[in-house]
């Protein structure tokens, strides 16, 4: 398998370059050559990892011996506490959870990072070389990062979250983690800030070079890959349960949309599914694209939900990628519009493409407070508030047996256990393992929104560079 870049002019890369690499050298986003098919057998009952190796395997042939990659599928999903990894729940009649909450940080991140981990110290070890991970957050990739690259000896991890805009337990999940190649960067913004500081160290070449700097965001075409694979066994479980080969619907609780994204890679696969459901909160930039065809970038409100507080939806480049059949030139352009004007709307053809396989919807925090609320009194469930808005998005779509639909459950309640309990009148409880979480001491830097104080924080603690 080979991989470009949606902007046309950065070198083609094989997969292990493309887990190392993380954003390409001209701004793009590294995506497969082509789409390999499901295995045939895909709707099989079978332990998780043993599908998730098979489906995975096409992409990384060739960078990666069969035996070794199966093994370490097989010891990143030791570390959940559930032996189905991704359990499902059934609400209603056609309506159903898939829970991606059961990894160590408590959130759909472990499901792609415990993977993203281990493959970045074989490829590394491989190679005898070592990286600079910085990445962005709008609150659980950070955890997941950190708790997969932790004490990791070939790369120091540099996460930078928006002050203040993260729930407690999500910082804290982050700052108490005190391993020696670990540094949480508090800046003074947004998400959106934030993630532009990452691309903007990756755009500096000299800094990209001397610090080897990669990405765990779902700008790394590997944390897409990994997720693919709950679109597949979510599918085979309710085909299974309602033993017909009926279509599954997905909605997807989203701000950078790289988890939709892994849907549509999984149906472009073969995988039989209706729709793809954006699930937005009010920072709604993706649901006014696929109602419209126009994204207009606004201010980010802070909501409920903030992991998907965000305006600028990296991702989504891929999907654009495809829309303008592969010429990088016009997605350059395209997306440079976006940047200059804050605005930038689809030619009506493509838009026409774009509504064959999404609908949106958008869930301000009332309407998730009250779905919260709604769904442990009636189906005696905590959710947090973002699979709120899910839950909201499906009801507004619609199910039933003949159109089964799944809502991707996105985080543990108790990571947001303010929420849920102004929402129901009950505080979830943290799993027993991170009981203490709010005693632990935390350490991180607060910084400024600006290129100049970022990189000094990483080229005075970066082992690499000196």
């Amino acid at each position: 398998m080979r991989y470009v870049s949606t902007r046309g002019a950065a070198p083609e890369l094989d997969f292990g370059d493309v887990l190392l690499v993380g954003l390409a050298t001209d701004g793009g986003l590294y995506v497969p050559t082509e789409v390999p098919p499901l295995p045939q057998d895909w709707d099989l009952e079978r332990p998780y990892a043993e599908l998730a190796a098979a489906v995975m395997w096409p992409y990384v042939e060739g960078s990666i011996e069969r035996g070794t990659f199966d093994a370490v599928v097989a010891d990143s999903y030791r570390t959940f506490d559930h032996p189905d990894v991704v359990p499902m729940r059934e609400l209603d009649t056609g309506l159903y959870l898939a829970e991606l909450f059961w990894g160590p940080t408590l959130a759909f991140k472990d499901v792609a990072l415990q993977l993203v981990g281990r493959l970045f110290d074989h490829e590394l070890g491989r190679r005898g070389d070592r990286v600079t991970v910085v990445g962005a957050t709008s609150g659980d990739t950070g955890s997941a990062a950190i708790e997969a690259l932790r004490d990791r000896e070939a790369v120091d991890c540099f996460i930078l979250h928006p002050h203040g805009r993260v729930s407690e337990v999500q910082r804290r999940q982050m700052t108490t983690v005190l391993a020696d190649n670990v540094f949480n960067l508090a800046v003074d913004g947004t998400f959106d800030d934030c993630q532009d500081l990452v691309k903007a160290m990756f755009a500096d070449e000299a800094f990209r070079g001397r610090f080897h700097l990669s990405a765990v965001n779902s700008i790394n075409f590997a944390r897409v890959l990994a997720q693919i694979v709950y679109y597949v066994t979510a599918a085979a479980w309710v085909r299974r349960h309602l033993g017909a080969a009926t279509p599954v619907s997905f909605v997807v609780p989203t701000g950078n949309f790289g988890n939709v994204y892994a849907g549509h890679l999984a149906r472009r696969a073969g995988l039989p599914v209706r729709r793809l459901v954006v699930a937005s909160n009010a920072n709604d930039i993706l649901q006014r694209f696929f109602t419209t065809g126009t994204m207009t970038q606004t201010g980010v409100v802070p909501t409920l939900s903030p992991s998907m507080d965000i305006q600028v939806s990296s991702n989504l480049e891929r999907l654009l990628w495809e829309l303008h059949g592969g010429e990088g030139d016009a997605v350059d352009a395209f997306m440079r519009r976006f940047r200059d004007e804050r605005t930038v709307t689809l030619d009506a053809e493509r838009f026409r493409s774009l509504d064959e396989g999404f609908t949106a919807y958008r869930a301000d925090d009332a309407a998730c407070l009250e779905v919260m609320a709604r769904y442990h009194r009636d189906h005696d469930v905590l959710v947090d508030p973002h699979t709120a808005v899910g839950l909201c998005a499906a009801e507004a779509h619609g199910y039933g047996v003949d159109r089964p639909l799944v809502v991707l459950a996105t985080a543990h309640p108790a990571k947001f256990a303010d929420a849920v309990q102004q929402a129901t009148g009950v505080r979830p409880a943290l799993p027993s393992r991170l009981a203490d979480l709010l005693e632990r001491p935390e350490r991180y830097e607060r910084v400024a929104n600006d290129l100049d104080a970022v990189e000094a924080q990483v080229a005075s603690r970066a082992r690499l560079g000196h």
